[in-house]
């Protein structure tokens, strides 16, 4: 079956970085478009970034661009969200997910809180 497993989050200072990675398995990985997601407190969920099967095509929701870097490693099954200049508001759960906004699986999520 579809897994996913989140890596990479934690406590930052703002305008500090992190960088998750998502480990897939269970799925051909290569003909998937990946999206990461993110669900703060109190929030629905918010799509924030996604990448498309060969990895040339970025799109990323405005409140992240400039900021936010997503990449993948086809070989490897894995994809990253590069994150930098972190805000408080970009405290919340962050999801990797298989598919766009409309995606049909996610992972369990990791925690990215930042905060001084």
């Amino acid at each position: 079956q579809v897994q996913l497993v989140e890596s990479g989050g934690g406590l930052v200072q703002p305008g500090g970085s992190l960088r998750l990675s998502c480990a897939a398995s269970g799925f051909t990985f290569s003909d998937w478009y990946m999206s990461w997601v993110r669900q703060a407190p109190g929030k629905g969920v918010e799509w924030i970034s996604g990448i498309n099967s060969d990895g040339f095509h970025k799109n990323y929701d405005w409140r992240v661009k400039g900021r936010f870097t997503i990449s993948r490693d086809n070989a490897e099954n894995m994809v990253y969200l590069q994150m930098n200049s972190l805000k408080p508001e970009d405290t919340a759960v962050y999801y990797c997910a298989q598919g766009r906004r409309d995606f049909i699986a996610r992972g369990q999520g990791i925690q990215v809180t930042v905060s001084s």
